[in-house]
């Protein structure tokens, strides 16, 4: 029986990727700053796991105590840096199913990364799949209160290497401090006192 360390998860261990982009793919210097994408990730056991459970209701509920510790590591990792942009993912072990994560990334897990980030308005893009340990997965970047702002459509590629366990889930949660360098694809702007 494995012991919960986190409300009512067992967290195995916490992922922590950044990256600095200081030129584009062609080698054009930055527009301005360059653009930080942090990736903050937890391997978690999975309750469900090798069953099939109609009510996952318990993993929505408790999955509040989860966001406010991935609110907290982001506010940690970011440092006087603004978020601009965000998104969220899941991995699901083989012996789980994809909704099993899911049921980890609805509005109770969001809303205290929200609060974190000091405020936020968009819904949080996301995705998820199954994957064995080591599986990548691209996490979806959109602007944080702004969802059509064109600029701030983005991707972050994230490998966990020991994880998901089949009776793991790895779930992900990825800021950006501005959009794409030399976006130019017009659309409408953000707001300049939500811009970073």
């Amino acid at each position: 029986m494995r012991t919960n360390n986190l409300g009512e998860f067992h967290i195995r261990k916490w992922y922590l990727q950044i990256e600095d982009t200081l030129a584009n793919e062609t080698g054009e210097l930055a527009d301005g700053d360059p653009v930080r994408k942090i990736v903050i990730g937890a391997a978690l056991h999975n309750p469900y796991s090798g069953r099939f459970v109609e009510d996952l209701g318990g993993s929505v509920r408790a999955s509040e105590a989860l966001g406010r510790e991935f609110g907290r590591r982001i506010s940690d990792s970011i440092g006087n840096a603004r978020v601009a942009s965000y998104g969220k993912a899941c991995l699901v072990g083989a012996a789980g199913e994809y909704e099993h994560g899911n049921a980890l990334l609805t509005t109770v897990f969001a809303d205290p990364v929200r609060e974190a980030i000091g405020g936020a308005k968009s819904w949080i893009p996301s995705t998820g799949k199954r994957g064995a340990p080591g599986a990548s997965i691209d996490i979806p970047l959109a602007h944080k209160d702004e969802l059509y702002v064109r600029s701030h459509y983005d991707t972050i590629s994230a490998m966990f290497p020991d994880a998901p366990n089949a009776d793991e889930i790895v779930i992900a949660f990825a800021f950006a401090t501005r959009g794409r360098l030399h976006a130019r694809l017009g659309g409408p702007a953000a707001d300049a006192s939500h811009a970073a």
